[in-house]
């Protein structure tokens, strides 16, 4: 018994096919390609997010003891200016105070310092001291702030030390 030759190794013969049949074809593979170069560009970016968030999350770990340290200075700063004996003085440590609170927030550092009116929040604020107000609009607010905070995105370093107002029914 013999048996039958190979077939030849080589490009396969293509029955011809129709222009239409071929411009499909192409259309077809195109559009095959657009969606792997989109699912590319997606995890692409999605990378590079992921890479910009741990960056982000690096950096505030890296500058919280420098953060820290300009709240200090920030305080001490803003506490020489309140003391200052001309007003010569109290605007150059009023700039230098300015300028910290610059690279402070720069770093990541959010001065915490609530006007009065807003209303109390547990998380970056701490109750110094009450005082009793008559209006119940404005139970649970701020009443003056007795010490600026200090927090990073997601986290609350030192909260703010503030005065907070409570209704109190009167007697009767």
């Amino acid at each position: 018994m013999t048996e039958p030759d190979a077939p030849a190794a080589g490009p396969v013969p293509v029955a011809p096919r129709g222009e239409a049949a071929a411009h499909d074809e192409i259309i077809e593979r195109i559009d095959d390609l657009t969606r792997v170069v989109a699912r590319q560009a997606a995890t692409i970016e999605r990378l590079a997010d992921d890479a910009k968030a741990r960056a982000q999350r690096e950096r505030q770990g890296a500058d919280l003891p420098l953060v820290t340290e300009l709240f200090a200075l920030l305080g001490d700063t803003v506490a020489c200016a309140s003391t200052a004996e001309s007003a010569r003085e109290r605007e150059a440590f009023d700039a230098v105070a300015g300028r910290i609170e610059r690279l402070l927030v720069g770093r990541g550092g959010i001065v915490v310092a609530p006007g009065a009116g807003e209303a109390f929040d547990s998380l970056t604020m701490e109750a110094a001291d009450v005082v009793r107000t008559d209006t119940p609009a404005e139970d649970r607010t701020v009443d003056s702030l007795v010490q600026p905070g200090l927090s990073i995105p997601g986290r609350s370093i030192r909260p703010a030390r503030v005065i907070v107002r409570q209704h109190r029914k009167p007697k009767e």
